[in-house]
C-alpha cells in the first residue's frame, strides 16, 4: 500500500549538500586519538566555548539541576502533565534574557511568548499561522539550508529568494526586496511575509539600522508580515551592536499600531547558551491571534517541564546571566580571529563578520571556473582530501559559486589549528602545482569511489536549485 503523498515527497532538503556533508563525516568522524585522520565537522553551528560557565553554575546550584525548591524535591510535581502555555517562572526569566541581549532597549511581555521545541519549530509554526499551502515567504540569500525543510516541507509555503550578493557585502537593498516580490507575482504566489536571519546565518552579520527600516517600509507597503529570527542575537561579539526588529518599531512609533501586530519574532537558546539538545526556542508575537494559534500548535512540539524549571532557575540569576553573555562573545571573538587568521595566512579572505558561530569564506580563487560545477568539485576535495566538512554556498543558495560557510565554535582550540593546518596545505599544494600532502588524502582512492556516489545527488540538487531561481 502507498505511503501519503508528503511521506514520499522529495521536499524535504536532505539531498543539500549541507546534510550530505554531515553524513560522510559521520562515516569517517576525527577524532585525535582513534581517528586522526578523519573528517573535521566545520558544517555544524554548535557552541561549544561557554560550557565550563553552565557546569559551574550547575555545580553552585544543586537543587536547581536535581529538581528541588528550597531543598525539598518537587520531581513528582515536575513529571506530572503541564499546560503547554508553559511554566510563567520559564517564560518570565526568558522574556527578561532576551531584554538583557538587547541592551534592555525593549521589553517583552511573557504573555506574547509562545514556547516551541527550537527555532525549527517556532519557524514552521509561524509559517502555519501566517500562510497557506501555495503562498510565498521572501527570504534574502544566502540563507540557512535548513529552511527549506523548516519553512517548506509540511506547510506547503514556496520560498521566493531576494536576491543578495558580495558587491555591496550581501546586503539587503530595495530593489533586490522589489525584484523578489514580483518574481513571486509572476509565479502566481500569494506573498505572506518576509522572513530574515538577525544575525545572519551563515554570513555573520547584523542587519543595518538601514537594512531594518527597509524592511518595515517594505512590509507596511505591501501589507505583509515580517518574521525576524534572533537566534544569534547573543552572539553579536564586536561593532556594530545588535538592533532588534522591536527596538525599530519602538523608534519609529509602531507600538500598538496594525503592523505592530505583522512583525514576529523567533528565538532560542541553542546558540547563545549553546543548547541545541534541550530544545529550547520560542515565539514573541504582539498579535494574540497568533498567539493563541501558535500555542494550540505547540502542543505538538513542548518544552519538557524540567528543562524549564532548570532554565528558569538559571536565566533568573541576573549575576551569571550577565557575566555569561559578555565572556561567551569574548570566547567567540577570539576564537573567529583564530580562524580568520589562519584563512589568511592561507590566502583565503573572509566576509567581515561581527557575530555567529562561523565566517562566510571566499574561496572563488580556488575554483577552476565560475560554475557551481567547479564549487562542488572543490568541495569534494575539501571533503576528502582535506578531511573537512564545510557548506558549499550553493546549498545556501548563494548566487555566486565559491563561497563556504565555516564554524569555528564546535571544536577546541587544538582541532581548529589542525584545520586551519589540513587548509593551509591543501592551497599549498595547489599553488605549487603539485599535490596535496595531507595526511588525510592516504585514503584518496578509496574516497574516489564516495564522491561519485555523492556527486549524482549534489549535482541534481544544485542545479534545481539555479533552475528554480532563474523561473
Amino acid at each position: 500500500m502507498r505511503l501519503s503523498k508528503k511521506a514520499t515527497c522529495n521536499s524535504h532538503g536532505q539531498d543539500s549538500s549541507y546534510f550530505l556533508g554531515w553524513q560522510e563525516y559521520e562515516k569517517n568522524p576525527y577524532d585525535e586519538l582513534r581517528n586522526p585522520d578523519g573528517i573535521i565537522q566545520m558544517g555544524l553551528a554548535e557552541n561549544q566555548l561557554s560550557f565550563d560557565l553552565l557546569e559551574t553554575w550547575l555545580a553552585e546550584n544543586p537543587d536547581a539541576a536535581s529538581f528541588k525548591r528550597d531543598g525539598d524535591s518537587i520531581f513528582r510535581e515536575l513529571a506530572l502533565f503541564q499546560d503547554y502555555h508553559g511554566l510563567p517562572a520559564f517564560k518570565n526569566a526568558l522574556a527578561q534574557f532576551m531584554a538583557e541581549i538587547r541592551g534592555n532597549k525593549v521589553n517583552f511581555q511573557p504573555n506574547n511568548l509562545v514556547l516551541t521545541a527550537g527555532a525549527t519549530s517556532a519557524n514552521e509554526t509561524l509559517i502555519f499561522c501566517l500562510a497557506d499551502p501555495g503562498d510565498a515567504i521572501l527570504v534574502p540569500t544566502p540563507y540557512y539550508p535548513g529552511f527549506d525543510r523548516d519553512l517548506k516541507w509540511r506547510t506547503g509555503v514556496e520560498i521566493v529568494p531576494i536576491q543578495c550578493t558580495s558587491g555591496n557585502g550581501f546586503r539587503i537593498t530595495a530593489p533586490a526586496l522589489e525584484e523578489a516580490y514580483h518574481l513571486a507575482q509572476k509565479r502566481n504566489l500569494k506573498v505572506k511575509g518576509v522572513l530574515v536571519t538577525n544575525p545572519s546565518n551563515p554570513l555573520g552579520i547584523t542587519l543595518t539600522r538601514h537594512e531594518l527600516n527597509l524592511l518595515v517600509d517594505f512590509i507596511d507597503a505591501k501589507g505583509i508580515h515580517l518574521i525576524s529570527d534572533e537566534i544569534y542575537s547573543g552572539t553579536v561579539f564586536t561593532s556594530p551592536d545588535f538592533v532588534s526588529i522591536m527596538e525599530v518599531l519602538v523608534n519609529r512609533n509602531y507600538a500598538g499600531t496594525e503592523l505592530w501586530n505583522r512583525v514576529h519574532i523567533v528565538y532560542s537558546l541553542s546558540k547563545d547558551l549553546g543548547l541545541p539538545g534541550f530544545r529550547v526556542g520560542c515565539i514573541y508575537s504582539n498579535d494574540g491571534r497568533v498567539v493563541a494559534a501558535a500555542t494550540k500548535m505547540s502542543s505538538f512540539g513542548l518544552i519538557s517541564s524540567q528543562t524549564q524549571y532548570l532554565l528558569s532557575a538559571m536565566l533568573s540569576d541576573e549575576k551569571f546571566a550577565g557575566n555569561y553573555i559578555v565572556e561567551n562573545q569574548r570566547r567567540l571573538k577570539s576564537r573567529r580571529e583564530m580562524l580568520v587568521g589562519g584563512l589568511k595566512s592561507a590566502g583565503i579572505s573572509s566576509l567581515e563578520s561581527n557575530a555567529g558561530l562561523f565566517c562566510w569564506v571566499d574561496m572563488r580563487h580556488m575554483l577552476t571556473s565560475k560554475t557551481f560545477e567547479a564549487e562542488m568539485d572543490l568541495w569534494k576535495k575539501i571533503v576528502y582530501e582535506v578531511g573537512l566538512n564545510i557548506s558549499p554556498g550553493s546549498s545556501c543558495h548563494c548566487v555566486e559559486p565559491g563561497w563556504f560557510r565555516v564554524c569555528f565554535a564546535n571544536m577546541s582550540e587544538d582541532t581548529l589549528e589542525l584545520a586551519i593546518q589540513r587548509l593551509r596545505s591543501f592551497v599549498k599544494g595547489i599553488c605549487s602545482g603539485g599535490k596535496n600532502n595531507n595526511s588525510s588524502t592516504k585514503n584518496s582512492s578509496k574516497n574516489n569511489s564516495r564522491r561519485k556516489i555523492l556527486s549524482k545527488w549534489v549535482f541534481r540538487l544544485s542545479f534545481h536549485d539555479r533552475d528554480q531561481r532563474e523561473r
